[in-house]
């Protein structure tokens, strides 16, 4: 990773790379239509994290009657533990407190320990599971939350 790493807003431009790192990272990705979807839906914020201009993370989060919703948080696998997935979940973070949203909730695959411990140091607690909710394999996702 460079001194370069920008987080901004996701573009058009960047929505069938959002869907590379997506498929290398999910079971289950979104595919590049379903980003184009989002990035107009005037509920929704995505994010890149993106390194001498290359797409390298993603996030997003969605405003749903006032509470907040992050979906989407995926780092390239070869540039994993140099900080991205903190500086994508400070950019959603900031996005909400400027749009007045105060409790956050996103779900985690039970065994995803990486991330789960970045959700924690970031305030956000368990609260709940949904049992076999995830496929390609079938496991648990943790219902976090950060309440404001």
């Amino acid at each position: 990773m460079s001194d370069n790493l920008l987080v901004r807003p996701m573009t058009a431009e960047d929505v069938e790379e959002a869907s590379k790192i997506e498929a290398m990272v999910f079971s289950m990705p979104w595919k590049a239509e379903d980003f184009a979807e989002m990035i107009q839906a005037d509920y929704a914020y995505y994010f890149v994290a993106v390194d001498n201009n290359i797409v390298v993370g993603i996030i997003g989060l969605r405003n749903l009657a006032g509470e907040g919703e992050i979906t989407n948080v995926a780092v390239s696998p070869e540039c994993r533990r140099n900080g991205i997935g903190r500086k994508l979940m400070k950019a959603v973070l900031d996005q909400a407190g400027q749009l007045g949203i105060k409790d956050i909730t996103l779900e985690v695959r039970a065994s995803n320990e990486p991330a789960i411990s970045l959700y924690t140091s970031e305030g956000f607690v368990t609260e709940g599971v949904r049992k076999g909710f995830y496929e390609k394999p079938v496991e648990d996702a943790l219902i976090m939350w950060r309440r404001g």
